[in-house]
């Protein structure tokens, strides 16, 4: 994927581009709202992209492999690259480890910086046994009653800090299977203390300039009770580590009906929002392509981290990633979709109007109040998305341009017979 394949691209939409910009900028500006100061601020959105997501996912009934997939992380961060040129949005890389693991770290660095790419939080993997592994996760990793296992996955935790150090990653992502299915299986208690223990000794072991991110998830594989299954767990965690533990929000990682824009609004006030996993769920973490089935929801959710951004609350930079599996979809097209619309859900977030909002909150007018946000959720961003990745040297249509280049037939005809299969998103 080339400069010339997306002005090439461009060419053919630009004047029906420019219109709809020039119609969206004349309806703003009746509204007090600068179009161009709107753009700037999308523009600068990033989101990273995990190495998981480039090969098609699965369930446990089956998998369906698609032509051209990578066959290994440097046609991965290949992948990347084009979704990055194409969106200007995804300029790094969230590796898994050991699905990932490089045989040369410091190799792969380089190769992703002549790509434009660079590396995103790493994450670590006790939730399965690997070949040659020792003891096993059966029953646990951090909160297992064997010492000798505990051990073994702080010192797995180690192994994906050091690896991320050589990559220039400045943070590790923590998510956890252990839990149980059936009652009095597990300590409830003592579970969750030696789950603390075993990240004390992760946290000490930090770079000092690194972030740790704790992820919650109540249910799945355990579904009877899950460690951390919540995000007041994920807090407790956070809380006692220190200031540099914070917690992932993953939009799948709640129960039915869960308010997941009141819990990134506790974490903002708690000082403790360290980033989010993007996707969408119907059930539970289904790791569909965010936005496909809740899109208010996360329109809602940038709705409080603009609104935060607004009152200048200190220390928020929260981490941006996408997680989900594709079983259905191309993977590429699938994370081009997603990362438009989370450029879209920031966009309508920035047109709230906050001085209204903020009076009708204050005079208890529910339904304007309401308004306001709908208001700015039922605007069409899509010339304003469009404009900020214009400038950002991307494409106008990144799924178009990504159909008309045949970088998916190519991709077909060089990766002959690929191997790679993700067990599950995190």
């Amino acid at each position: 994927m080339n400069r010339d394949q997306i002005d090439q691209s461009n060419a053919g939409r630009t004047a029906a581009h420019q219109r709809d910009l020039d119609a969206l900028g004349e309806r703003l500006a009746r509204g007090g709202v600068d179009l161009d100061a709107v753009v700037e601020r999308v523009r600068r959105f990033e989101v990273a992209i995990p190495s998981w997501a480039l090969g098609t996912g699965g369930t446990r009934f089956g998998r369906f492999p698609g032509p051209g997939e990578p066959r290994d992380v440097y046609e991965k961060l290949q992948d990347v690259a084009v979704i990055h040129r194409l969106t200007g949005a995804a300029p790094r890389v969230s590796l898994h480890i050991p699905w990932d693991e490089p045989d040369d770290p410091e190799r792969l660095r380089q190769h992703a910086e002549g790509l434009g790419l660079a590396f995103d939080a790493v994450n670590s993997n006790t939730f399965q046994d690997q070949p040659a592994q020792a003891r096993s996760y059966k029953f646990g990793s951090f909160s297992h009653t064997d010492v000798a296992v505990r051990e073994q996955a702080v010192e797995h935790h180690h192994r994906v800090v050091q690896v991320g150090e050589t990559l220039g990653s400045r943070a590790i992502s923590v998510w956890l299977a252990d839990g149980s299915n059936y009652p009095g299986q597990m300590h409830l208690r003592r579970s969750f203390d030696r789950v603390l223990a075993c990240l004390e000794q992760v946290y000490a072991a930090l770079p000092p300039d690194w972030l740790l991110f704790t992820e919650h998830k109540p249910y799945e594989p355990a579904f009877y009770a899950t460690v951390v299954q919540d995000w007041g767990s994920s807090y407790l965690l956070a809380q006692a580590l220190g200031e540099r533990a914070r917690c992932l929000v993953d939009l799948g990682h709640h129960l039915p009906n869960t308010n997941i824009e009141l819990v990134v609004a506790r974490l903002i006030g708690a000082g403790k929002l360290g980033g989010f996993h993007f996707n969408d769920a119907k059930y539970g973490d289904d790791d569909l392509t965010a936005g496909s089935i809740r899109p208010y929801q996360l329109f809602l959710v940038f709705n409080e981290l603009v609104d935060a951004e607004h009152d200048q609350v200190p220390g928020l930079q929260p981490a941006h990633m996408i997680d989900q599996s594709h079983n259905l979809k191309d993977p590429m097209e699938a994370l081009l979709q997603t990362v438009d619309q989370l450029q879209g859900a920031y966009a309508r977030a920035l047109l709230v109007d906050r001085a209204a909002l903020d009076a009708y909150q204050e005079s208890n007018d529910v339904l304007m109040a309401e308004m306001t946000l709908q208001r700015a959720f039922q605007a069409d961003v899509a010339a304003l998305v469009a404009e900020a990745r214009r400038r950002q040297g991307g494409a106008l249509d990144p799924i178009g341009a990504f159909r008309e280049s045949g970088y998916r037939a190519r991709m077909a005809r060089e990766r002959v017979a690929a191997a790679y299969a993700p067990p599950q998103s995190l």
